[in-house]
């Protein structure tokens, strides 16, 4: 039986979980927490006398076996919602009341709820009948991710947008756009990455499309050349960065994708380890309308 893992980002840094289904609750990474919640340079060791001083923590801490940044997999102490609780009352953070509405995705509830709708798609039989490269794919994509969150979930936007002062492709002339788009080539990495470049340009939705698109991208790559990238070894700000030159320079982000490319391509974790992060990249700020 695959565990169901998870990462999330309590800002910007990275907080493992792991799902329980013998009690319907997620379980979090207690060495994390203390990394994201208290700013210890020290965690492991902060968390050990933690638990010497304080010894009811140690029946509220289960262990799991998560993956660590060596990529290897440990034993590691984990904490419910409860455990935090009464962790962070033991010692006395202020900041619990956020953190609470942190750990029930209440800071930002609509894309809480978009990503559980893209954990889903990987047991979803949609997965399967998903258009492989196309324009009509990636609205299939978006509208599972988005449908009842947008009014335009998988629609072709008709306004302009426009994003740090980057105009996106002409609404005018996008259906154009989307059509020469198919038609690029899907022979290589170095093809790939230019149709995926040429689609972050179209943006063809009006909120969504960096998240939609990549795992249109990781779909593509799978089907053609038995890869995917594994995000969770690509670095927010060189990803923002490269995607940005893009345009005019795709060296960057070919470099930073090829890089972070893996044949384990049906390793569960790593498909929701890429929608962690794939959220991660994204601000809930909508585009500009022009």
């Amino acid at each position: 039986m695959e565990v169901k893992t998870s990462i999330r980002f309590y800002e910007n840094v990275p907080v493992r979980a792991v799902w329980d289904p013998a009690t319907s609750k997620w379980w979090w990474a207690a060495t994390d927490l203390v990394s994201a919640f208290l700013k210890s340079e020290a965690p492991r060791i902060y968390w050990n006398a933690a638990k010497t001083r304080h010894p009811e923590l140690k029946s509220l801490t289960k262990q799991f076996k998560l993956t660590a940044a060596d990529g290897k997999r440990y034993e590691t102490d984990v904490l419910s919602d409860e455990g935090i609780s009464t962790f962070l009352s033991l010692v006395k953070n202020a900041k619990y009341p956020a953190i609470q509405q942190w750990l029930k995705g209440s800071l930002d509830p609509l894309d809480s709820q978009s990503r559980t709708k893209a954990y889903q798609l990987y047991d979803s039989p949609l997965l399967n009948d998903i258009e492989i490269g196309t324009s009509q794919g990636l609205q299939q994509i978006h509208a599972y991710l988005f449908g009842g969150l947008y009014s335009f979930a998988g629609q072709i936007r008709t306004q302009n947008i426009s994003k740090g002062g980057f105009l996106f492709a002409n609404a005018r002339y996008l259906k154009t756009t989307l059509e020469t788009i198919d038609q690029m080539p899907e022979t290589d990495f170095d093809a790939i990455l230019a149709k995926y470049i040429e689609m972050n340009i179209a943006h063809p939705f009006m909120e969504g499309n960096g998240r939609s698109t990549r795992i249109w991208l990781d779909l593509l790559l799978k089907k053609r050349l038995g890869q995917v990238v594994d995000w969770s070894r690509i670095d927010k700000d060189a990803y923002l960065a490269a995607m940005e030159q893009s345009p005019l320079n795709p060296e960057p982000i070919k470099h930073l994708l090829k890089a972070g490319l893996t044949t384990d391509v049906k390793n569960r974790e790593i498909f929701m380890k890429g929608i962690d992060y794939s959220y991660y990249y994204e601000g809930v700020n909508l585009p500009e309308k022009l």
